[in-house]
């Protein structure tokens, strides 16, 4: 079986194969759901095998959102349906809110656990799985919606908040998990000068946050065996084709980079809402890599393979092209919903990179 690092990866969520997203849609029991979904996941692996990618995931078709799901399944966390939803870039989430009610942590029959060992026991290549970073339990809750009054206190919350995805980490290895994944996409919102405002706004200063996230991260996969790779994706949302954010990494990458002991760094530079490659050079030399989101996941439109070279040859003044690798810059479908795009266009974008990956690098 292939192991991590790779040099041709992609962020883990694929368009939801018809059968599923139609079974969703009419609220079939559950049961039954659980069976389309395992009559159809497998398909979704071939084709990532067979557009010639190492490593593969379940598409998240399981879930209904990158991250409530998963955060809902904790002990503690309760997914809450009132008001309105998280605003993006000309449209809105459905009105899902997530509360904490209890005591956090990461129950032993945690569902994505069995959603990872069917992808193991369905493939040949490395599976992985892509689940939400610790920051996320923080910035998606609202202070109010945060109820136990031990919690109020933010040391507490984010020393809870550690000690569960340590629980998590144990768990996935447990489960005979090598890759895992963990989407920290606040740490790209706080570089951004508007959410950055926000924060202020609600008594968190940003760069505490961003101190603090690397050190929740941190805690919960520093003593994880050696032969577990942690990656971790930073993007600016990624609803429909739409965002939420903008700015560079340049507020983040030191934390991320040198705080964290993070091996492989998903990494969104599909448009100028990502800022410059100059944060890449606060990447300590050695093992870690970065895969670099020059494919985006938002169009359909395919880049070419001459301008995917240029990017790299820029990226490569800042840190060394042996620690780089290529993947999209997002998922294709971080919620049930997919973005605008077809499962042709998704098929040839992951061709991209295994094409710019073996033409740079010599292999996918």
């Amino acid at each position: 079986m292939p192991t991590p690092p790779f040099r041709a990866d992609h962020v883990g969520s694929l368009l939801r194969p018809r059968a599923i997203a139609e079974a969703r849609h009419a609220h079939v029991p559950a049961a039954e759901l659980h069976a389309i979904e395992d009559a159809e996941i497998p398909s979704l692996i071939k084709m990532q095998e067979d557009v010639g990618l190492k490593v593969v995931t379940d598409g998240e078709a399981r879930r209904a959102y990158w991250h409530f799901d998963f955060m809902g399944m904790l002990d503690g966390m309760d997914m809450e349906t009132r008001g309105e939803g998280v605003q993006f870039h000309g449209t809105q989430l459905p009105p899902v809110h997530p509360v904490i009610n209890g005591k956090l942590g990461f129950p032993e029959d945690h569902p994505m656990l069995a959603h990872f060992k069917f992808v193991k026991e369905h493939t040949k290549v490395c599976p992985k799985i892509s689940i939400p970073g610790p920051s996320c339990v923080h910035f998606r809750t609202e202070p109010v919606d945060v109820r136990p009054s031990e919690y109020k206190d933010p040391d507490v919350l984010f020393t809870d908040i550690a000690a569960t995805y340590k629980q998590a980490v144990a768990g996935f290895y447990a489960a005979g998990c090598r890759y895992l994944q963990m989407d920290d996409i606040f740490f790209a919102y706080l570089c951004d000068p508007k959410q950055r405002e926000l924060r202020k706004a609600m008594g968190q200063d940003p760069d505490w946050l961003i101190d603090r996230y690397a050190w929740m991260l941190e805690e919960a996969i520093k003593d994880r065996p050696s032969d577990m790779v942690i990656g971790m994706h930073m993007c600016r949302g990624n609803f429909r084709s739409t965002h939420v954010a903008t700015g560079g990494y340049d507020a983040a990458a030191d934390a991320i980079f040198n705080k964290t002991s993070v091996d492989v760094y998903f990494m969104e530079y599909d448009t100028e809402r990502a800022g410059g490659l100059e944060p890449l050079k606060l990447l300590p030399k050695g093992k870690k890599r970065i895969m670099a989101g020059f494919i985006t996941t938002k169009t359909g439109e395919l880049e070419s393979l001459d301008s995917l070279r240029q990017h790299f040859d820029d990226a490569s003044k800042f840190v060394d092209m042996d620690q780089l690798g290529i993947a999209p810059q997002c998922g294709f479908a971080s919620t049930e919903h997919g973005n605008a795009i077809t499962e042709d266009d998704q098929r040839r974008k992951l061709e991209l990179v295994v094409k710019t990956a073996e033409t740079i690098w010599g292999e996918a």
